[in-house]
């Protein structure tokens, strides 16, 4: 694996990058499957896991561009799993039970990737600046990194809620490297969706890595986007340190 050029600080998504926020999703909808669904939807666990994961209506992104708050988008999600795996519509009203069922599985659910304890371990004992960037809000995830050990080690410096939009808009990028204290064009930021991590932190000047985990991607992806994307691609955090040129 070629290195990188000269390299002074590294940004991360969180979800999916250094949290297993899958396998928290797979605790979140358990839990709404034995509370709303029908019983032989808990069965139907890994269908429903795609669809939360893909956002198949647009709406997390929707938010993420200002256009949906967090509960509204929320509440369509849940209505379009509700309407696939057969339980019943829910109002306005019947959301903050739901919510809180779901978002005390999925908090429950909340687990470092291995690789990513390791890896932060050592770019901090290389000296590198570390920070985190994501299109969730910022205290919800700073919650997130503290429960799985990141706090004090990979601070949050933006989120959806901090300029008012997500990525990929470039300006998400360029105040997380500012607030790192690093040339973008010397900051690596690294996160698991090609588009709206690896690719659109190279367009606003990054060095974009893609994160390609195995175990099923959110979106299918083509070989042709990959390549026009022209990003390093590792398939664990181990792999950055060679990027890195770290032993």
């Amino acid at each position: 694996m070629t290195p990188l050029g000269p390299i002074d600080g590294v940004l991360f998504d969180v979800d999916d990058t250094l949290v297993d926020t899958r396998g928290a999703f797979v605790h979140a909808l358990i839990a709404v499957a034995r509370a709303y669904l029908p019983a032989a939807a808990v069965d139907r666990v890994d269908e429903m896991l795609a669809m939360w994961r893909a956002d198949t209506g647009g709406h997390y992104r929707a938010y993420t561009r200002g256009e949906l708050g967090f509960v509204e988008q929320r509440l369509l999600r849940a209505n379009q799993l509700h309407e696939r795996f057969g339980g019943p519509a829910l109002s306005a009203d019947d959301f903050a039970a739901w919510d809180e069922v779901f978002d005390a599985g999925f908090v429950a659910g909340w687990r470092a990737h291995p690789d990513a304890s390791a890896l932060v371990d050592r770019l901090l004992a290389a000296g590198l600046p570390l920070g985190a960037l994501s299109n969730a809000g910022v205290a919800y995830q700073e919650n997130k990194l503290t429960r799985t050990g990141f706090a004090g080690q990979v601070p949050m410096l933006v989120g959806v809620d901090t300029l008012g939009v997500g990525k990929p808009d470039p300006a998400v990028f360029l105040e997380a490297s500012r607030l790192l204290g690093t040339d973008p064009a010397r900051t690596v930021y690294v996160g698991d969706e090609l588009d709206i991590d690896a690719a659109a932190a190279a367009a606003a000047g990054l060095v974009g890595v893609w994160l390609d985990r195995p175990g099923g991607r959110r979106v299918y992806v083509a070989d042709d986007e990959v390549a026009a994307a022209g990003v390093p691609v590792i398939t664990t955090l181990a792999q950055l340190q060679a990027l890195l040129g770290l032993s």
